[in-house]
């Protein structure tokens, strides 16, 4: 991307707002010529396609390449391939639906979208001179029925009207898993139907080896599938039989680990035995013995008496002839027997193809039915109307509704500071204390947006946004006026309003601190001084009362061992501890006297209107330091850092001055015109004691200072 491209001959016009210059899009010839603009000029260079209020699916047609990043140059060409599509581009600057007409028939690919949107309205019923809206893309099937072609390449059994045909695509649905077309109905593609025709081939040609060795492959004719199936049964458990067998034929001495125990026999003995039971059917078929044959009706394992019976009448008796029981060579002649038939079976094509008629599979295969299904989807893919033009009117559409929206939040960010709406940022309105915040942001990560976002110089409220049917969300929210005393433990609770209106019950989970105003910043020193005094004055009287707990504890201890052991108790009060203690108060209200004398002194050894500069100067000397750290930290406020913590790339330092900050926070107030009691019926009780003291004091201090003779000069002077 060229950094410093030419802006060439068009003139564009440039306003200020929070600090910087944005360029102003007003005009069509704006948007013809915004790839010639510097994207340093540009106010953002990328932003992410999620925690915005923003159309997803709007930001999903932005996002060319998928990685979820709007940057510079997917802006440029969708506003490209806006204005070439539409006759005047002005009219997205009006927003809203899509006029037929607006679209450019003069070039080829704008004439396709004006038949494809004039085809669309017929799809939806409305007349040919209607607006496109976005909500007539909100359900694609209503654009796509399963009887006409739609460009995608799926053909549902609908789209024909030969039985053949509607069977075989339906049988391909079955047999292979149904694509959903655009009408929302399942049909066939090339892929599938090829896949079809492929494994019915599979399996005729399997039929016709099975037909041309008859002979071998069926020694009982039509009755071989049972009796393979019978013998399967128990294929497993007659060869554990016969290699026990041969196992104590090898080593007597092994017969008797082979059988069961007859600790085997007690377990299952313990509980009522069924004819199917887990535990029986696990033991061997027969008692094992060196050479034994496999007996066949009495002695045998009666979970297995069926399956053996079974074997004897479809496979012994009609090849062997009948037997009450089965040497380990005759076992060997019967599976050589049904051996050919078992592997042809083993070869089976494993699909759900094999479970439809031959004769059916086989007359589809033999003539131009296939064909005929590949012909109806290459048909289907050359449709005008295709799915992908659809997307483009689409797109076209919403473009038109939101593009301009977006260039003020990307390209300039006019929206934020013009008032008159809010930006695509801001998630809604958070009522906390008293007060509506309007910058509030979504997000994602509370942890990494924290840890960026104090460079942005504003106090941050972080909350947990909950509501029913709903799942949780996070949202930072900058306060800019009133207030934070209340606000610095989290656990607070608040309501937050999206943008759509809805109500979530808010609660503080973190906060980042920082200057909200000077006027807080001015008493913030006293603020300071003030929950000092009051924290030593709680923790001196907790101190003094766990002492007194302590002291009482070890005296009643103290006086108890002293009457057991027969002493007099202590003294209860020693005096001359007491009047040192007295002492060392007078000495403190003594110097506390002499500071407030030489104080008062020297206030009224200046002229009258010196005394306002003076207190005016220590005031300042206290609260001056904490307001100009606040009014440094306020006039570098800035959005940058909590809209880059979100995964943008802010290109400018947006400002949050003091007087737009003020206009992001709104702060209680009584409506104009309204009237106020002053009476409260609980309010506080006022004692005067706290102003006799403050008269004790002063009153104190003149006394002092006439004895001195401070104010001999002052009394002269109004005495004359």
């Amino acid at each position: 991307m060229n950094n410093d491209k030419s802006t060439g001959a068009h003139r564009w016009r440039f306003f200020r707002s929070g600090g910087f210059d944005q360029v102003a899009l007003e005009s069509a010839d704006d948007l013809r010529h915004l790839d010639e603009l510097d994207p340093k000029l540009w106010t953002a260079l990328n932003c992410p396609t999620t925690g915005l209020e923003f159309d997803a699916r709007t930001l999903q047609l932005l996002d060319n390449d998928g990685d979820g990043q709007i940057r510079v140059p997917e802006i440029q060409a969708a506003v490209r391939w806006a204005c070439r599509m539409l006759r005047d581009p002005q009219t997205l600057f009006a927003g809203g639906d899509l006029s037929i007409d607006a679209i450019d028939a003069s070039d080829p690919e704008g004439a396709t979208l004006r038949t494809a949107a004039t085809n669309v309205l017929g799809y939806l019923g409305k007349p040919a001179d209607a607006n496109l809206s976005v909500d007539d893309f909100s359900d694609m099937t209503r654009l796509f029925s399963p009887d006409h072609n739609n460009g995608d390449g799926v053909v549902p059994a609908a789209l024909t009207g030969d039985p053949l045909l509607a069977r075989v695509i339906g049988e391909i649905v079955d047999t292979q898993g149904g694509v959903p077309d655009r009408s929302g109905e399942p049909g066939a593609t090339s892929e599938t139907a090829k896949a079809f025709f492929e494994q019915a081939a599979a399996y005729l040609a399997w039929r016709k080896r099975g037909e041309d060795t008859a002979a071998e492959l069926l020694p009982l004719g039509d009755t071989t599938a049972a009796a393979s199936a019978a013998l399967d049964a128990v294929a497993a458990r007659i060869d554990d039989f016969f290699a026990r067998c041969q196992l104590a034929a090898f080593d007597p001495r092994s017969a008797e680990a082979l059988n069961p125990p007859a600790s085997a026999y007690e377990a299952i003995g313990a509980h009522t035995i069924a004819g199917d039971d887990a535990e029986v059917r696990a033991l061997p078929l027969a008692r094992v013995e060196a050479g034994r044959a496999l007996p066949l009706g009495s002695g045998v394992n009666p979970a297995w008496a069926a399956e053996l019976a079974a074997l004897a009448d479809t496979v012994v008796k009609p090849l062997l002839g009948v037997r009450d029981s089965l040497t380990q060579a005759d076992w060997q002649a019967l599976t050589a027997k049904l051996a050919p038939y078992r592997k042809w079976m083993s070869e089976r094509p494993d699909s759900a193809v094999c479970e439809l008629d031959p004769a059916h599979l086989a007359a589809i295969t033999g003539n131009d039915t296939h064909a005929r299904i590949e012909a109806l989807i290459a048909e289907d893919q050359r449709a005008e109307t295709s799915a992908a033009t659809i997307d483009a009117v689409e797109r076209l559409v919403r473009y038109h509704r939101d593009l301009v929206t977006l260039l003020r939040n990307f390209v300039t960010l006019s929206d934020f500071y013009g008032g008159r709406q809010k930006a695509i940022f801001q998630a809604g309105t958070l009522y906390l204390d008293q007060r509506s915040c309007e910058l509030v942001l979504r997000v994602s990560d509370m942890g990494a947006h924290a840890n960026m976002a104090p460079f942005s110089g504003c106090y941050l409220v972080y909350c947990t946004c909950e509501r029913a049917g709903s799942a949780p969300i996070t949202i930072a929210a900058a306060l800019t006026g009133g207030e934070v005393d209340e606000l610095m433990v989290p656990g607070r609770h608040g309501v937050f309003y999206d943008r759509a209106g809805r109500d979530w019950k808010a609660t503080v989970v973190r906060i980042v601190e920082q200057p909200v105003s000077i006027r807080q910043a001015f008493w913030s020193p006293y603020r300071r001084v003030g929950t000092f005094i009051e924290n030593q004055i709680r923790n001196f009287a907790a101190s003094r009362d766990k002492d007194v707990d302590s002291k009482a504890q070890a005296g009643v201890t103290e006086a108890a061992a002293t009457a057991e052991a027969g002493k007099a108790a202590p003294p209860a009060f020693d005096i001359a501890k007491f009047a040192g203690i007295f002492a060392a108060i007078g000495l403190a209200v003594g110097a506390i006297g002499t500071a407030l004398t030489a104080a008062i002194s020297g206030l009224f050894a200046l002229a009258w209107w010196q005394v306002p500069l003076v207190i005016a100067a220590v005031m300042l000397a206290i609260s001056g330091p904490s307001m100009l750290l606040a009014f440094m930290n306020l006039r570098r406020r800035n959005l940058g850092p909590l809209l880059d913590a979100n995964g943008w790339a802010v290109n400018a330092r947006a400002r949050i001055n003091i007087p737009f900050g003020g206009s992001l926070t709104g702060v209680a107030a009584l409506p104009p015109g309204s009237s106020r009691s002053l009476v409260d019926p609980f309010a506080d009780k006022k004692r005067p004691w706290k102003t006799w003291l403050f008269l004790l004091v002063v009153v104190a201090g003149l006394i002092a200072a006439w004895y001195r003779g401070i104010l001999d000069p002052l009394l002269a002077r109004l005495g004359g």
